[in-house]
C-alpha cells in the first residue's frame, strides 16, 4: 500500500508540519504578549493557513493510498477524496494507517540511504557554506562570488530545506548565511530551529530589513552577525572571516 517513496514523503511532509505547529505556537504566544498586534496576528494566520494545506495534502495522500488498496488495487471510490473529514464531508471512520516504525528514523528520514545536497565546488580547500534565500538571483551570484574565494557551498530556497540540509550534514556545515524574508518559515523561526538542533550553530543574517529589535533579540540569542543587503564582495568576505575566525 506505501512504497518508499510514500514513506519519504511522509516523514519529510510531518517534519515540515510539525516545524509549522511549533510556529503557531509561537507566534500565539507574541500575538499574546504584544495584546493582538497586528505584524503577530498576521504571521499567525499564515502559519494557520500553512499548517492547515499541509494537513490536507498529508490527508489527501494517505486517503488515496487507502483507497486505492482496498480491494486487490481496486480504488474504492470513483472520485479522489479533496477535503478533510470533518471539514465538508462525512467523517470518515474506521481507516487506521500503520507505517512500519523501522523504516523511519527520529530524524525524519527513512532507512533508504539518499542522496545529499549538491555541493558547489566540492574541491574547494575552505569551509563549507550554507546560504539560505529565496532570491535566486543572489544565491547565484553569491555561490559564485564564495566559490571564487574556494569556500565550498550549498544552498537553499526555502526554510523547510534548509533544515533538512542541515540535519542531514550539519557537523561539515561551518556558516550559515540566512536571509530573514522566506517562504513557509522567515529567518527568525529558522534560526530557532538551528540553534535547537545545534546551539554551537554559527548563523549570519542576510537582509535589508531594518526592525532592529528583531535583530537585537536574535543577537542575543547567539546571532553571529548581520549582513545588511545589497552587501559588496568584500564586506561579504570580511563578514564570514569575522565569525569563522572567532
Amino acid at each position: 500500500m506505501f512504497d518508499h517513496d510514500d514513506l519519504k514523503w511522509l516523514a519529510a511532509q510531518a517534519t515540515e508540519l510539525n516545524t509549522l505547529l511549533q510556529q503557531v505556537c509561537r507566534y500565539s504566544d507574541e500575538v499574546r504578549r504584544h495584546a493582538g498586534e497586528a505584524r503577530y496576528l498576521a504571521l499567525l494566520n499564515t502559519r494557520v493557513e500553512l499548517a492547515a494545506r499541509k494537513s490536507q495534502e498529508l490527508f489527501d495522500r494517505v486517503t488515496g493510498r487507502i483507497l486505492t488498496g482496498v480491494g486487490n488495487g481496486t480504488p474504492a471510490f470513483a472520485e479522489p477524496v479533496n477535503r478533510i473529514a470533518g471539514i465538508g464531508a462525512a467523517p470518515q471512520t474506521g481507516v487506521f494507517v500503520k507505517i512500519p516504525l523501522g523504516e523511519i528514523g527520529l530524524s525524519g528520514q527513512t532507512g533508504q540511504q539518499s542522496c545529499g545536497p549538491e555541493i558547489r565546488n566540492p574541491r574547494g580547500e575552505r569551509e563549507l557554506i550554507l546560504l539560505v534565500d529565496d532570491d535566486e538571483e543572489l544565491l547565484e551570484n553569491t555561490s559564485t562570488l564564495l566559490e571564487f574565494e574556494d569556500y565550498r557551498i550549498v544552498t537553499a530556497r526555502t526554510g523547510p530545506e534548509a533544515l533538512r540540509i542541515y540535519r542531514q550534514m550539519g557537523k561539515e556545515i561551518a556558516l550559515v548565511i540566512l536571509d530573514y524574508f522566506l517562504p513557509v518559515l522567515d529567518g527568525d523561526a529558522v534560526f530557532d530551529e538551528l540553534k535547537a538542533m545545534d546551539p554551537e550553530v554559527r548563523v549570519v543574517l542576510s537582509s535589508g530589513f531594518s526592525e532592529q529589535v528583531q535583530l537585537g533579540n536574535m543577537l542575543a540569542r547567539g546571532l553571529r552577525g548581520f549582513i545588511p543587503k545589497t552587501y559588496t564582495h568584500q564586506k561579504l568576505i570580511e563578514q564570514i572571516r569575522l565569525v569563522l575566525d572567532a
